[in-house]
């Protein structure tokens, strides 16, 4: 119900956008988030917007180069990512959780989890 796109290769410096489209029932209800998980460390949140996308979280490793976005009617949340970093390197994920915040978002407590997408900076 969550289809992750957008990801590829990059040199460093460069720019991707991350989309997530939900689908099967509506997500403007849900808080919407984007994990990474790369080679041997742990899922981290990178990025999160409440239901209405007034409130917004990011890790402090993307703030100032990263912003998240959502289009309710679309039903698609994005991640604009500038300034990529070789560290920036893993597979992103989308996430739908309802009833928690969005600095309190934990890969554990996810109620919907989109397939993984690529990103790869290169140096």
């Amino acid at each position: 119900q969550l289809q992750a796109s957008g990801g590829g290769l990059v040199q460093a410096g460069g720019s991707l956008r991350l989309s997530c489209a939900a689908s099967g029932r509506t997500f403007s209800i849900y808080v919407m988030g984007w994990f990474r998980q790369a080679p041997g460390k742990e899922r981290e949140l990178v990025a999160a917007i409440s239901r209405g996308g007034l409130n917004k979280y990011y890790a402090d490793s993307v703030k100032g180069r990263f912003t998240i976005s959502r289009d309710s009617a679309e039903n698609t949340v994005f991640l604009q990512m500038n300034s990529l970093k070789p560290e920036d390197t893993a597979v992103y994920y989308c996430a739908a959780v309802k009833g928690v915040a969005t600095n309190n978002m934990s890969p554990s407590g996810m109620d919907y989890w989109g397939e993984g997408t690529q990103v790869t900076v290169s140096s």
